[in-house]
């Protein structure tokens, strides 16, 4: 009796990747999400506008136009003039420095770039302090000089520019390291000198890294409280920036006048978080274009 045997094929389960949850577990982290965002992103920030907005227009207009308002925009807007080209030419410097060479300190100059991000606003501002106020190491020499420091805008420009010094640095580095040095070489063999190099080949290939960091940067120059609270002196019309205007208007229970500078600091946040996701795209397709 002849048998046959027949091959039949059965289907096989797979597991599902664990990244396709059930429908109700993806609604329930958005919804978490969601709430998360709502309650304390989107609520606070609401809150600003309708405070600053809550007796009319003529006085929000009133309030971030009388004088010390001004004042303190004008002096947060020179302190970000200044800290950010710094911070750009530093930035640069040094992000070429560690991505395409090896050397001996690597390590520590990339240590030293993220200290601002390790210690607190507030002590970076008492240093400044222990260093150039009156009992200070340069405070006699800076007084028989008729210099300030301390209490007046060299301080709090010094101080900006301590807080703001990783972001262009460290947006680059991982930019420039990706990219490698092959394109650096070629320009060198065929006859560009540093400069060149610099600038026809390395800046073109970082300028969306570099815009991103700049705009970090210039965000965190124009709200930096901790280090220009302690080096400022609060000086009404002088050495306020604009966040510690909106503590001295909030301490005088002004708080309209408060929410209402606050609002431009908020606006300041919505600004540099558009900017951010037009940079960070074109952050993404020049990667993919380097990949491809």
């Amino acid at each position: 009796m002849a048998t046959s045997s027949s091959s039949q094929t059965f289907p096989v389960q797979l597991a599902d990747p664990v990244t396709q949850e059930q429908p109700w577990i993806r609604w329930t982290l958005t919804l978490l999400a969601l709430s998360f965002l709502s309650l304390f992103l989107l609520l606070p920030l609401m809150g600003v506008f309708f405070e600053a907005l809550k007796k009319g227009w003529d006085v929000y207009i009133d309030a971030i136009t009388e004088p010390d308002a001004l004042a303190a925009i004008r002096l947060t807007l020179t302190a970000a003039a200044i800290a950010i080209p710094l911070n750009l030419v530093f930035g640069i410097a040094a992000a070429w420095a560690i991505a395409k060479f090896e050397f001996y300190g690597k390590s520590i100059l990339i240590s030293l770039i993220d200290l601002p991000f390790s210690v607190s606003p507030v002590v970076t501002g008492l240093i400044y302090v222990l260093i150039f106020g009156l009992q200070g190491w340069a405070g006699p020499w800076l007084k028989e000089h008729d210099l300030a420091v301390i209490f007046a805008v060299p301080g709090i420009v010094l101080a900006t520019i301590f807080v703001t010094v990783p972001f262009i640095a460290r947006e680059l580095i991982p930019l420039m390291q990706a990219q490698g040095t092959e394109e650096e070489e070629a320009a060198i063999a065929l006859g560009a000198n540093g400069w060149q190099t610099l600038w026809y080949v390395t800046l073109p290939n970082i300028k969306w890294g570099l815009l991103y960091g700049t705009i970090l940067c210039n965000a965190r120059a124009m709200g930096e409280f901790g280090a220009v609270s302690v080096v400022s002196g609060h000086i009404r019309g002088l050495t306020n920036t604009l966040s510690l205007h909106v503590e001295i208007l909030y301490n005088e229970y002004n708080f309209v006048a408060a929410f209402a500078v606050a609002s431009l600091l908020a606006l300041l946040a919505l600004l540099t978080l558009a900017l951010k996701t037009l940079v960070e795209a074109k952050v993404a397709q020049q990667i993919r274009g380097n990949h491809s």
